[in-house]
């Protein structure tokens, strides 16, 4: 059985006393911070009055979303270490209270400067210099003035931020607390309870029946409540569309790009490079039911490893070959990881109630904290690196910028994760001197190139045509659902939809769903990525040296501009070219393998 939390050995615990040393202090802040941002209302209608006004509006905007960064933070990784707790689930519900509140008092915030005039902010600079620092923040927003509304109106859509979220909170305590998985066997032939943590390891095993059981399992379940999982999408999906009509945008998808300034055609060229490449999809997938010897391969055949060879890694193991691999950043970056991997800013093992999945979070003043659901495999290492990107990520723009430019842009966060998980593979294929677990670590390449490039392309068709439907009046039923999603699925894999009914209830377990256009960005940054990690694996210090600016920039300006300084034009399609001619590649010397060892 899973284990409760308290079962747990504190080192493997994330420490979040280093945030708010007790739950009474957190408590303490949040009243204190509530009052402060009622405070800060007398500011309203006054914003443009003088150059000084300005200044000192945006600094207290800006300070106190700072320490609600910090509040937030805390209560959410609280809630997510156990989402059964109750105190954890109101201690977030504060926080998303707070940011109401916030949003409600500063809603006359981007009206009231949208009526500055070119001269006025010219000379507005000229008079209080300090305002300098917030020129690019200034500009961002002056960018989107036409999708600015009214103070009222900014009021009314700020007042019902926690109504807007509710679809999307209702599906993590559905999924994550509410929804029982039934009992399986394991491999030993042991009655274990699936969980989100536990099912892909299952779903991973040699042995097909078990693999099977953990499948139907698990989608049994999703059948059984596919109505309210089509429910809680539907109504996100109408919050974003919504939203993006008010706004004045002509999608959901624009609206969702323009706040990382990225163009659609970005999203588009994405989508058509997928499409015309899947037919590397679909023989690797004819491959792998070759090697399983399988001749009617089912979707619970596409997630098991191919390889024989026993390449798994402790956690312990896992964090050595981490270090070893991010060694070729630098000293100043494997510093940094070693702080993370021993100063308890993860959380690493399953327990009952747990969030599932992984993650990299944290606020601006806190440390960059980790969530992890730790198996014994190779998967899992990558995932370790792949978040400790993230983190590292966030630690050196933190660092670096001040508070208006101490986040990224989701749409660059995809690429420092998967640069290190293409830097983990380049460091794993250089260092093998054997032919099976060569196949192994090109296995899990071939395996993660689907996951991400392949198969969150599929998601972000999928996601874009929800949108468009409930845009043009379908109703996002189960069945349509069902249906979409059964399609899709087929084109992608080439297997039929008949012969994989379990498949069609997958999208409501995805939580990305809800997460307004997001997961294109795994594909694109693996593609970049794949760029990047080149560079620095087999380049200059000066490609490692522009790599850790980008890492530091932020958002200190635009997007495609920080990457294309770190040297990939994610604007033109050369990156995505190159990405699938890695995976042509590394296919080519998988099947070159596959026949000197003789597994097909």
């Amino acid at each position: 059985m899973v284990k409760q939390r308290n079962e747990i050995d504190e080192k493997y615990q994330w420490d979040l006393s280093t945030i708010f040393a007790t739950d009474q202090a957190w408590e303490e802040e949040a009243t204190v911070l509530a009052a402060a941002i009622k405070d800060a209302a007398h500011f309203a209608g006054s914003l443009l009055s003088s150059p000084a006004n300005l200044l000192e509006t945006t600094e207290v905007y800006l300070d106190l979303s700072r320490r609600l960064e910090k509040v937030y933070v805390y209560a959410h990784m609280k809630n997510d270490q156990d989402t059964r707790v109750a105190k954890y689930q109101e201690f977030q519900s504060k926080a998303m209270s707070l940011y109401s509140l916030l949003g409600e008092t500063f809603a006359f915030y981007e009206p009231e400067f949208m009526e500055i005039t070119e001269e006025q902010y010219a000379n507005f600079l000229k008079e209080v210099p300090a305002l300098e620092a917030y020129a690019h923040y200034f500009d961002k927003l002056l960018k989107t003035k036409e999708h600015v509304l009214s103070q009222k109106e900014e009021e009314l859509l700020a007042g019902a931020g926690e109504i807007f979220a509710a679809a999307g909170e209702t599906f993590e305590i559905l999924d994550n607390a509410d929804i029982v998985f039934p009992m399986v066997k394991d491999d030993q032939g042991q009655e274990v309870q699936l969980t989100h943590g536990n099912y892909i390891s299952l779903v991973e095993s040699k042995n097909r029946q078990v693999r099977k059981e953990a499948y139907q399992a698990l989608y049994g379940v999703y059948e059984q409540y596919q109505h309210t999982y089509a429910k809680t999408l539907q109504t996100n999906v109408k919050v974003h569309n919504y939203n993006a009509k008010v706004r004045k945008f002509s999608s959901a998808r624009e609206a969702a790009l323009s706040a990382n300034f990225i163009p659609e055609s970005v999203y588009d060229s994405l989508v058509e490079a997928v499409n015309k490449h899947l037919p590397l999809l679909q023989r690797y997938v004819k491959l792998r039911s070759k090697i399983l010897g399988i001749e009617d391969l089912k979707m619970y055949d596409v997630y098991t490893p191919l390889s024989s060879t026993d390449y798994k890694f402790t956690y312990e193991e896992a964090l050595a070959k981490s270090e070893q691999a991010l060694a070729v950043l630098g000293d100043d970056y494997l510093s940094r990881v070693k702080r993370a991997f021993t100063e308890r800013w993860i959380d690493v093992h399953v327990n009952q109630g747990k969030r599932s999945g992984a993650y990299s979070g944290g606020s601006y003043d806190t440390n960059a904290f980790m969530l992890l659901n730790w198996q014994d495999t190779l998967d899992n290492l990558f995932t370790l690196v792949h978040e400790t990107g993230h983190s590292m990520h966030s630690s050196y723009t933190r660092e670096t910028q001040p508070y208006v430019y101490g986040d990224y842009s989701i749409f660059l966060a995809e690429i420092a994760s998967t640069t290190n998980e293409n830097i983990l593979t380049e460091q794993l294929l250089a260092e093998v001197e054997d032919d099976e677990t060569r196949f192994a670590i090109l296995n899990h390449f071939l395996d993660g190139f689907r996951g991400t490039v392949f198969r969150q392309t599929q998601f972000a068709e999928f996601e874009h045509a929800i949108h468009k439907a409930d845009q043009e009046g379908q109703v996002l039923t189960s069945e349509f659902l069902n249906e979409l999603y059964a399609d899709l699925n087929e084109k992608y894999y080439g297997l039929s939809k008949e012969d994989n009914p379990e498949i069609q209830y997958e999208w409501a377990r995805i939580p990305h769903f809800y997460y307004n256009y997001y997961v294109f960005q795994y594909s694109t940054g693996f593609a970049a990525a794949s760029a990047l990690a080149e560079k620095i694996v087999h380049g200059t210090q000066e490609d490692k040296d522009k790599y850790l600016e980008y890492l530091k920039a932020g958002n200190s300006d635009y997007p495609l501009n920080v990457i294309r300084k770190a040297g990939v034009d994610m604007e033109k399609e050369d990156y995505l070219h190159a990405a699938f001619e890695v995976f042509e590649r590394r296919l080519n010397e998988f099947e070159a393998l596959v026949e000197k060892l003789g597994l097909a």
